[in-house]
């Protein structure tokens, strides 16, 4: 009987454990889970460039929708341009001529 006993109940001072310590526990690795799989992701789609400090990245991002942005990023600053379909007027010089090859790629010739 005396082994019965011993085992059954405890006193509640008797550990000094917190029923919640646990779940900052919980919390560190969720943490750490999220900055691996963000870092996962940034290697799978060859997006480390954006990490870089001293790198240079052009990303072009068509949404649902239609509209076009194009993110730039030259050293630590980053810069959103939204690209639009209306036709723009203003007065300038003609610097030269582009021409398109067969195979898509676009030459631009000074005058």
């Amino acid at each position: 009987m005396r082994y019965l006993n011993k085992h059954r109940y405890s006193k509640l001072g008797e550990h000094g454990e917190d029923p919640l310590s646990g779940v900052a526990n919980l919390f560190d690795a969720s943490i750490v889970f999220i900055v691996a799989m963000m870092l996962a992701l940034f290697s799978a789609w060859n997006m480390m460039d954006l990490l870089d400090p001293n790198s240079e990245v052009t990303i072009a991002k068509k949404s649902a929708d239609g509209h076009v942005e194009v993110l730039t990023k030259k050293g630590a600053e980053i810069k959103v341009s939204k690209v639009s379909d209306k036709p723009l007027s203003g007065s300038g010089k003609r610097l030269g001529t582009a021409y398109q090859l067969p195979d898509g790629k676009v030459i631009y010739v000074p005058e």
